[in-house]
């Protein structure tokens, strides 16, 4: 069952890292690297992931559409 009633559908750092059971540093640091997209700026200093990108990543499959990664 899952902790959220409805489940986000942006996510705060903090959230989006322990979603990857990660802590925020790590996780930052693999945004930093290219391994996870940028978050976006949804107001003035407040940045979220889209939760939708962040299961395509969990399955594989998220590389697809960023539309940030530049080869």
């Amino acid at each position: 069952m899952s902790a959220w009633k409805h489940p986000p559908l942006m996510a705060s750092e903090t959230t989006a890292a322990r979603l990857f059971d990660l802590d925020t540093r790590k996780f930052n640091r693999l945004v930093a690297d290219g391994h996870f997209p940028q978050g976006v700026e949804i107001a003035p200093g407040v940045w979220r992931w889209d939760t939708e990108i962040l299961k395509k990543i969990a399955s594989g499959g998220g590389i697809d559409g960023w539309g940030q990664i530049d080869w």
